[in-house]
């Protein structure tokens, strides 16, 4: 079942005064399917993060449209925008997005606590993602008594707590040493093996070649794409590098 469906995308900004235009996106189109891993690379100012901000709802688009589970997106309110976000989206962020005058665990808790959620039912739900991301003896620690990792791994929490459709990542392991890095990676893993769609931004070659497909926008459009199929980590690894090259080289697009 498609998850997410992005048409025709296009995102000019101008400049205060008018002046002048710049195209962060000409025409992106793709679709995600429910389960699915993709990863989305290309090089700085490309258009990925221009996408990956309009697809948090964050932004609006020039023209095209955004459906997740069939809702256009881009055609919402203002006022509809946040309660869909909460309920529908969660965000990994590279720099973590903790507030640090709270504990992990009501960092954790925000967005039902923004949902409205009443207090039992919201300890019955860390619980079992605090285990199975190991941070449940650090649920009363703030932000700047723990690690880059454990970090993550509490945003990775909060993220998941809503049960949200698609989880959104920006560069989820660029703060992290090799060793979070990797531990990430292996949870991201697992969090997809048991049915969590994602969808993650990414410079990092050794995170991308996790995910099951990777996306390569170029010039503000879909340049490229790779599928994972049976090849493993270290092939897709391969892969993803000869592609990076291509793009850097001036290589025909896919089509």
């Amino acid at each position: 079942m498609t998850l997410l469906e992005v048409n025709h995308l296009k995102k000019v900004y101008t400049t205060r005064f008018g002046g002048n235009h710049v195209q962060a996106l000409s025409n992106v189109t793709f679709s995600v399917e429910e389960g699915e891993y993709v990863a989305i690379m290309g090089e700085s100012g490309s258009g990925k993060t221009t996408l990956l901000n309009i697809l948090a709802a964050l932004d609006k688009s020039t023209s095209g449209e955004v459906r997740l589970n069939g809702k256009n997106m881009t055609a919402m309110k203002e006022k509809e925008i946040s309660s869909f976000r909460r309920k529908n989206l969660g965000f990994v962020f590279q720099d973590f997005n903790l507030l640090d005058t709270f504990s992990l665990e009501d960092n954790i808790y925000l967005p039902l606590v923004l949902a409205g959620m009443p207090y039992p039912k919201m300890r019955k739900k860390i619980g079992p993602i605090a285990q199975k991301l190991g941070i449940s003896n650090l649920l009363k620690k703030f932000p700047y008594e723990v690690s880059g990792g454990q970090k993550q791994r509490a945003a990775v929490a909060r993220a998941l707590i809503t049960d949200p459709k698609l989880v959104l990542a920006d560069e989820p392991t660029g703060a992290l040493d090799s060793k979070a890095s990797d531990d990430l990676l292996r949870l991201f893993d697992e969090i997809n093996r048991e049915g969590q769609t994602i969808l993650m931004v990414t410079h990092s070659v050794k995170a991308a070649s996790h995910a099951k497909r990777v996306l390569f926008i170029k010039d503000g459009e879909v340049f490229h794409q790779i599928y994972r199929g049976n090849a493993s980590v270290e092939e897709m690894y391969q892969k993803i590098s000869d592609t990076l090259t291509l793009l850097t080289t001036g290589g025909e697009r896919n089509e």
